[in-house]
């Protein structure tokens, strides 16, 4: 019996199993036709949707140094039977990314000493892995049905924008998000008592379980007695938010290469270096972080050097255009596949935060060029992408004038 997913188990599964309550009702996110349909209508399934009737489940938690291999020995596999699985699962699940903590979940017949039949690996709060274990053997990756809401929610901060979210029951890593909309027009860093907000989100949840934040659909902030909207609109197949006016949100350059992080030293000409033990030029904005964070290329172009040096340590350049150069300096190692001439858009990932090179601490220091002259690119004004315009731009005004209405007027709670 080969099981060809948790849809088709139902019916595979079903042959074994002891009939169901006659009113159990079916799943909604997995009828693919009438005679599968006619099926589910009897049978109670599980989260992974298995037919429960007439089988023996029995739940456990991926152990510290518990392989697969030692996870399917101690149910009684044979080594065999686990080699075919392995190779099995070549192009559908990575073994490689198995990990202690996770739960899975095992399927046998009423029959204790017959042995399991299928497994299930929960990978995500999203996907699982399903696992045949009876030859012919299978292996198949399978996802939750996401339940996506919109929600909106509106507060003043008394103490931090974390915690005025936590307030109204909402995931905190809005505030993350947040914080990448505003991320040219906002110092989240300098957020103080009396800013408010008020935002329109998606909330995405499984089995009724919240999971996450999806998309911010609009927003509103007041920082420092300063108004600003932001207001989510599709733009060349990527996630792009623009002001009341259809300016874009977006500048040519990201603010810093680092999320989350604060600058442990600024652009200078002259400032005492703490390994050379003397007063040099300082020319970029040192960012601390802590090892291994993720270093993004503040804007789109084209990598031009990706080395090693005795002062940089680590480091790479990326030309924008013929006006803008950027450097990050003493990564602990180069991302792999980041080489000269590879393209690079604004966000992705080149390296991540070390020490190498001259360096004493982990940060990554961030260097820019303006006409081949290092400047301070926190006193640079950087223009705004492409704004919106003609018929796209008329567009966008019929959804911005949706979104503000809901946005000044009164907002719509919705029960957690």
């Amino acid at each position: 019996m080969k099981l060809l997913s948790p849809l088709k188990t139902v019916a595979a599964f079903s042959l074994f199993a002891a009939a169901c309550a006659p009113d159990a009702p079916p799943p909604q996110s997995v009828v693919q036709d009438t005679a599968v349909a006619e099926q589910l209508q009897f049978a109670a399934l599980d989260e992974f949707g298995f037919d429960l009737a007439g089988w023996h489940v029995t739940d456990g938690i991926i152990r510290w140094n518990q392989t697969f291999s030692d996870l399917l020995a101690d149910h009684g596999i044979d080594r065999v039977s686990i080699h075919q699985l392995v190779q099995s699962a070549d192009g559908v699940f990575d073994l490689r990314s198995w990990r202690a903590g996770k739960r899975y979940r095992v399927y046998a017949t009423d029959d204790s000493a017959s042995a399991p039949r299928a497994l299930v690996y929960e990978h995500s709060s999203v996907d699982y892995i399903v696992f045949d274990l009876i030859e012919p053997f299978g292996v198949y990756r399978e996802s939750r049905p996401v339940h996506v809401r919109v929600r909106q929610v509106k507060g003043r901060i008394d103490d931090s924008l974390y915690e005025s979210l936590m307030k109204v029951d909402v995931d905190p890593t809005l505030a993350v998000s947040l914080s990448e909309v505003f991320a040219w027009q906002i110092d989240f860093f300098r957020i103080q008592r009396g800013d408010s907000f008020n935002v329109v989100f998606e909330e995405r949840s499984v089995g009724g379980e919240k999971i996450g934040i999806g998309d911010v659909q609009s927003a509103y902030f007041r920082h420092f007695g300063e108004d600003y909207y932001a207001f989510h609109y599709p733009e060349e197949g990527r996630l792009a938010y623009f002001d009341e006016d259809g300016e874009s949100l977006r500048k040519a350059f990201l603010r810093a290469p680092v999320k989350f992080s604060r600058i442990s030293s600024r652009y200078s000409h002259s400032r005492f270096h703490p390994v050379l033990r003397r007063r040099r030029a300082h020319l970029g904005t040192d960012y601390a972080a802590d090892r291994g964070t993720p270093i993004m290329s503040t804007g789109d172009g084209v990598v031009v050097e990706a080395s090693y040096t005795r002062g940089n340590g680590n480091y790479v350049k990326v030309r924008h255009n013929g006006t803008y150069t950027t450097g990050y300096l003493h990564m602990s190692k180069i991302k792999p596949g980041t080489r000269p001439g590879t393209h690079v858009r604004q966000g992705d990932i080149i390296g991540y935060v070390g020490s190498t090179g001259l360096a004493t601490g982990n940060h990554v220091c961030y260097r820019f060029w303006k006409n081949g002259r290092q400047v301070d690119p926190l006193r640079e004004d950087f223009p705004s992408v492409e704004p919106l315009t003609g018929e796209t731009l008329a567009a966008f005004m019929a959804v911005r004038d949706q979104y503000m209405q809901r946005l000044v007027g009164t907002p719509v709670y919705l029960a957690p």
